[in-house]
């Protein structure tokens, strides 16, 4: 470790598919990486405290379950670069242990003797604790393998909790679990089995954490319905939002309406557009751009200010002319760039954004025309009929899943020559900013269902495992695995491992995910997941079409 300035190893894109060791792919800095790592551990050590706590019938405040989940989020890739932030989360972090620790000892509970428990945040240690703190604290590679695993998976679940809790959805047992499995991985004597067994629980409450999220965008939005997003520019001087927050977008729709200034999407904001009570704003225009990777060319062009929900970030060039422009609101952070706070009562004030963009020019179109999206499980149900009468006659052979992340490489071209040569009696089932790959080519439809439904964004991967629990009730299938649904994934970050585990617990055997497989995975972890659950990478476009779809 000591030859590296950093190591991390989370996304994809990872040098050399082993790990990141000078600077992230993603932009982050070697500085950045030490906080982050920092944080995570002093988390671990709240984590840790609370569960001892909760075992002694001693339940933690709400607070906790917020920071834990906030400071998780704030580490997943590409949300926040901004060093003071971070360590802002690492102090108000030590603040809360030592309260937890005051709890402990007025009742006589024993804490585990941990370092991330007994470190007490001296400023002067800060350096070398996060030197300490990161993923190669763990000699072992099988035993690292399994606990980052479920770590990564942890980041994702945090992120869907996050979007829930803010449209006043929790689930204490979810907090619970995350505590639990935190401590657990926190234990330098934790065995295989346990850290396997882990792994696999971790599965069960990612889909218990994007049932609770979709429950939440439905119940305050509505279910989402099949509508055409229009990907063209209006007259009109816009304000750009990216990420995946809804309650962000609702409460800028609500305060520009009637200024003259439009709102467009961008990257995993586009479902927003499927939902009733956000598509029902008429200055709720369009879909500006594609996926993340392509932000800088497309902020240019933008013209207005752009708003960060969530991850998803590239750091701009110096030279970039739309870095004074941006702001940043939850999880995420960049330096120099203005962050939006809510207030008491979760109410964010966009008043800056909006007069910044009544003195800009209107978006430069750089396309044109209209994407369908919308099929979330409820608008599938409504088509059911149609799709089993299409799936009898013969029309339908085949649904592929092929949700997930969008990204730089030039091998995930992949995925875009796949969805072309697929067969056309066969239909994509997208979610996750992966449809930007494919989504605006003309695939046609079958009876007139579209040949690619988009269920939204990567937490609704969720509808998608709905939709096959209810085709196995429909067809009488004795396993999930006997429906004609191929899964092949393509991930980029830790969203998509909750989602991968998710589908895992979910028994669904046989997923094939790609570009590559990840550097975090062990070759002893990954031959358990091969021989478990027939998990694979992806081969040739030909290769891959004769072996899923015939």
């Amino acid at each position: 470790m000591k030859e590296n300035k950093m190591f991390c190893f989370q996304c994809q894109e990872t040098a050399k598919g082993t790990g990141c060791t000078i600077q992230g792919v993603c932009g982050k800095k070697a500085e950045t990486s030490r906080w982050q790592d920092l944080l995570l551990g002093v988390v671990r050590g709240v984590a840790t405290i609370s569960d001892s706590l909760r075992n002694a019938g001693i339940k933690s405040s709400q607070e906790v379950g917020d920071y834990i989940v906030d400071a998780l989020f704030a580490t997943i890739t590409n949300a926040n670069f901004d060093d003071q932030a971070i360590l802002n989360k690492v102090d108000n972090g030590l603040r809360i242990k030592r309260k937890l620790i005051v709890l402990a000892k007025e009742h006589n509970v024993t804490l585990p003797n941990y370092q991330e428990v007994n470190w007490g945040g001296e400023k002067s240690d800060y350096e070398a604790e996060g030197e300490r703190e990161g993923v190669l604290r763990t000699e072992n590679e099988d035993l690292r393998s399994l606990k980052e695993l479920t770590v990564l998976g942890l980041k994702g679940m945090a992120a869907y909790y996050e979007h829930a809790s803010r449209l006043n959805e929790r689930n204490e047992n979810i907090i619970a679990f995350i505590e639990k499995s935190l401590a657990i991985v926190s234990n330098p004597e934790a065995d295989m089995d346990t850290l396997l067994a882990t792994v696999m629980e971790t599965g069960k409450f990612g889909v218990d954490a994007m049932a609770l999220l979709d429950k939440a965008n439905t119940q305050a939005y509505g279910n989402p319905e099949l509508t055409k997003v229009n990907i063209g520019t209006g007259s009109r001087p816009g304000i750009l939002i990216s990420g995946h927050d809804l309650k962000d977008i609702e409460q800028l729709l609500e305060q520009t309406e009637g200024t003259g200034v439009d709102v467009y999407t961008h990257g995993e904001m586009l479902p927003a557009h499927y939902y009733p009570q956000l598509k029902k704003y008429k200055h709720l225009v369009g879909n500006y751009g594609n996926a993340w990777w392509k932000q800088k060319e497309e902020f240019e062009t933008f013209n207005g200010p752009i708003i960060f929900t969530t991850n998803c970030i590239v750091p701009p060039s110096p030279k970039a002319s739309y870095k004074d422009r941006v702001f940043t609101t939850n999880a995420t952070g960049f330096p120099g760039w203005k962050h939006i706070l809510a207030d008491e009562n979760g109410h964010k004030d966009f008043s800056e954004v909006i007069e910044i963009a009544k003195t800009c020019k209107a978006p430069t179109a750089i396309e044109q025309g209209e994407i369908i999206g919308g099929f979330a499980h409820a608008q599938v149900f409504a088509l059911a009929d149609q799709v089993v009468e299409a799936v009898k006659s013969g029309a339908i052979r085949k649904f592929v899943v092929m949700s997930g992340c969008d990204g730089r490489m030039k091998s995930r071209d992949y995925y875009t020559e796949f969805a072309a040569q697929l067969p056309k009696d066969t239909v994509i089932l997208t979610s996750g900013c992966a449809k930007f790959k494919y989504n605006k080519l003309n695939l046609g439809d079958i009876n007139g269902i579209p040949r690619v439904l988009d269920a939204g964004q990567c937490n609704d991967s969720y509808s998608w495992a709905v939709v096959a629990l209810k085709l196995k009730e429909i067809f009488g299938a004795n396993d999930i695995n006997d429906l004609p649904i191929e899964f092949n994934i393509a991930w980029y970050e830790q969203k998509a491992v909750i989602v991968l585990l998710a589908l895992l617990y979910l028994g669904i055997k046989n997923i094939h995910i790609g570009p590559t497989l990840p550097a975090f995975v062990s070759p002893n972890v990954l031959n358990v997941l091969v021989e478990n659950f027939g998990l694979g990478g992806i081969t040739s476009v030909e290769e891959d079409l004769k072996n899923m779809v015939g």
